[in-house]
Order: structure tokens, then C-alpha cells, then sequence
């Protein structure tokens, strides 16, 4: 392994992106260099849970292919009120929420920069405006079968998804910097 392009994401960010950071902002300690805390996968529902059999066949479809997609099972995430314009009542299930840290973290920041966005068509980088002013990085996907665990062949209903990254600190330019070492694909 010494091509340090086969490393995983989290050793990248141990043995080079610490390294840099601390030169570049002149951190004394490695613990103070900023780090990525969390990623959250948001998907909502939207109209598909309008359909009759939803929470039957619709739902743990969803569920399956979600969990199969970032390893970890989604927390149904009910309506908070109904809503009578768009049909929704208290306790609907309007999406599906997880939460990644530590090692499923990485794992799938390494598989999103590596493997999904090549596999975006037309992708041309991710925009700059995506990175809010805390650092906080939010990308859509407007199919899910552009990850590898999904086939657009057995897959028997389209969604798409958003994909936030949560930065440990709140800095815009530290974050962007963060991300580039990490190897995010950023627009020119």
C-alpha cells in the first residue's frame, strides 16, 4: 500500500490531511485539526406515501434498499401535524432519517467520493454553493440507483436522497480545505 491513492478515508485523513491542516492553520495539537462528525441521509417520501399498500410493500422496500445502500438501518420520521393542503396527518410517516459516525462514516464518504459521484450522470463537480457558512456540506441525488449496492434492474421504485456532511467545527474555509483534502470532486 504505498500508493497513498489506495489508502481508506480515514487512514488518508490520519497519515496526510492532519498533517496539512496543522501547516496550513497552525494547529499545535493533532486532536485540535478540524474532522468530519457526522453524515446525515435524508429521504422523504413524498407522494409515494399516499398509495394504498404503502406501509405494507412500499415502505421496507425503501427501508431495505436505504439500509443496503449506507449499512445501517433508517429511523422512520413521522409528521409532527397534519397538514390538510398536502394530506398529511400527525404520526404519517413523511421520510427516512439516519445518522452515520466513526468508521460507517468514513466508509461512506469514501464510497461517495470514489465510487457515486463518477457514476452521476453528467457530474461536473459539486458546487460550491453546497457548503454552507458553518461548513456543512449538503448534496442531493436525484436517483439512488447511482450507488453500487443498488440495481436499477431489482430496484421497484425510484427516489432520491440528500447526503449531509457535518463538519466538528463551524468554519467555511476550514471545512472547504477539509473537504478538498479528503478529495471531494468541487467544481473549478
Amino acid at each position: 500500500m504505498n500508493n497513498m491513492k489506495d489508502l481508506k478515508l480515514k487512514e488518508k485523513y490520519n497519515k496526510e490531511v492532519v498533517v496539512k491542516m496543522k501547516e496550513k492553520f497552525g494547529y499545535k495539537n493533532d486532536l485540535a485539526v478540524p474532522k468530519l462528525e457526522k453524515v446525515v441521509i435524508n429521504l422523504g417520501v413524498g407522494r409515494m406515501s399516499q398509495q394504498q399498500n404503502f406501509s405494507d410493500k412500499i415502505l421496507p422496500e425503501l427501508i431495505k434498499e436505504l439500509a443496503s445502500i449506507t449499512g445501517q438501518k433508517p429511523k422512520n420520521a413521522p409528521a409532527k401535524k397534519s397538514i390538510a393542503g398536502f394530506k398529511i396527518r400527525q404520526g404519517q410517516i413523511v421520510g427516512l432519517v439516519m445518522t452515520l459516525r466513526g468508521g460507517r462514516m468514513y466508509d461512506f464518504m469514501d464510497k461517495l467520493i470514489k465510487i457515486v459521484f463518477p457514476r452521476v450522470r453528467d457530474f461536473r463537480g459539486v458546487d460550491l454553493k453546497n457548503v454552507d457558512k458553518n461548513g456543512i456540506l449538503s448534496v442531493g441525488f436525484k436517483e439512488h440507483v447511482v450507488f453500487p449496492e443498488v440495481s436499477s434492474e431489482t430496484s421497484k421504485y425510484d427516489f432520491g436522497l440528500e447526503v449531509t456532511v457535518v463538519p466538528s467545527f463551524k468554519n467555511r474555509e476550514q471545512a472547504m480545505e477539509l473537504y478538498r483534502l479528503l478529495g471531494m470532486p468541487f467544481k473549478k
